[in-house]
């Protein structure tokens, strides 16, 4: 009955991070969706979604954007309706960056960092960044558009060393 699977259609990823020691500049990660078309599934994304700015057909948001990493739980949680994305984009990468201003800081300096991805109350996968210690930035997710089953996601842990302008650009490449 494999014919019948719709795949994923409306997810969460939710991030979340311990603020940095007392005296120090904060840590501030933001998380960053790349929408991409049948066209250039590796290359430039069609849309880029990041904190200020969400999809301009409403179906990726960020519901919260966090400076410091405090409070309870996930600090920051991005929606995406997947299921309602025009039939052109056919692949969606979502990834963390971390913001530059006090200094370089990798994945390795900020306590307790983890993304979780959720479709309803179904955890889909969680991951802690501890494979990626010396990275700034970090591919976690993708979403692909299957003709037979719809939405799928993968795992895609990739580091880069790179500031968030740059990121913009590399998070959508395809593996080295």
């Amino acid at each position: 009955m494999s014919g019948l699977s719709k795949g994923v259609g409306k997810v969460e990823v939710a991030l979340r991070w311990d603020p940095a020691p007392a005296g120090a500049p904060p840590h501030d990660l933001d998380l960053v969706a790349a929408v991409l078309t049948a066209d250039d599934p590796h290359g430039t994304p069609a849309q880029l979604v990041h904190f200020g700015s969400r999809s301009p057909d409403g179906t990726i948001t960020l519901l919260r954007d966090s400076r410091t990493g405090q409070g309870f739980g996930y600090d920051e949680a991005m929606t995406l309706e997947l299921d309602r994305l025009a039939e052109r984009y056919t692949r969606v990468v979502v990834g963390v960056v971390i913001q530059q201003g006090g200094g370089r800081v990798t994945f390795g300096r900020i306590a307790q960092a983890s993304v979780r991805v959720t479709e309803g109350y179904t955890e889909l996968m969680t991951y802690d960044f501890g494979g990626l210690a010396d990275a700034t930035a970090v591919t976690v997710v993708e979403f692909v558009r299957e003709a037979s089953s719809g939405w799928t996601f993968r795992p895609l842990q990739r580091g880069f060393d790179t500031d968030p302008q740059s990121f913009g650009s590399l998070i959508g490449t395809a593996r080295a």
